[in-house]
This record gives C-alpha cells, structure tokens and sequence, in this order.
C-alpha cells in the first residue's frame, strides 16, 4: 500500500493544529460539504446533497458541542449555531439553495472573524516574546 503524502499531510496538520486552527478548519468543512450539497441540488442528486448536508450538520454540532459558554458572546454564537442547523435541516428537505446561501454567509463571517482573532492572538504572542528568535 502506498501512502498518499496529501492525506498524510491533511491527518498531521489536524494533529498539530490548535484549537482555534481546529475551529477554522471546522468552519471551512463546513463551507465544503454546503458548496459540494449546492451543486448536489443544482445536478439533481438527492442522495450526495442528503450525505453533505448531514456532513455540514455534523460540524455545526461539533462547533456548538464545544463552545465555551463561560461568555456573554457564546450564547449569541449558539443561538446562531441552532438556527444555522434548523436551516440546513429545511434546506435538505425543501433542496433549497438560496437558504443554503443564506448559511453561508453566516458561516463565512464567523470563519472570517475567527481567522482575524487567530492573527491577533498570533501577534500578540510573537510581540510578547520580544518579536525575533
């Protein structure tokens, strides 16, 4: 058997990755699994759109299973959590793209606030380590 160094890669940067790398990944598999149900919907194929849109429902759980809710923010996020999961639920089974549009946008603002957080978290650590080795 020959290993494939991508999916040795892929499985190495999930092992090493941080929690908040963790959580970005989780938003962007999201984005994956509701983009390839989109086009599963566009080509008619109700039984890949089914599989992708319980692949996106799986990591909304996930993201809402391990929030920290020790925070004011936290409620909101999972009150937006819930609702993303309850539209994705009715946009499998009305095969409705536009609502699956509508989750996306809201995932693409969480991801994208969440990397922004990551990249301050980032310098503040190199900054507070007198910012060269």
């Amino acid at each position: 058997m020959i290993n494939n160094p991508y999916q040795s890669y892929q499985q190495n940067s999930v092992t090493t990755a941080s929690p908040g790398e963790l959580t970005l990944m989780l938003y962007n598999g999201c984005l994956k699994f509701i983009n390839l149900a989109k086009h599963a919907i566009e080509k008619r194929n109700i039984e890949d759109k089914n599989i992708n849109l319980i692949k996106a429902q799986n990591i909304i759980n996930e993201l809402m299973v391990t929030l920290n809710t020790d925070y004011e923010v936290s409620k909101n996020m999972m009150a937006m959590y819930d609702y993303m999961n309850r539209r994705l639920i009715e946009a499998n089974i009305k095969n409705n793209v536009e609502i699956l549009g509508e989750v996306e946008d809201y995932l693409i603002d969480f991801r994208d606030t969440w990397k922004q957080v990551i990249q301050k978290n980032r310098q503040k650590q190199y900054a507070s380590q007198g910012g060269a080795y």
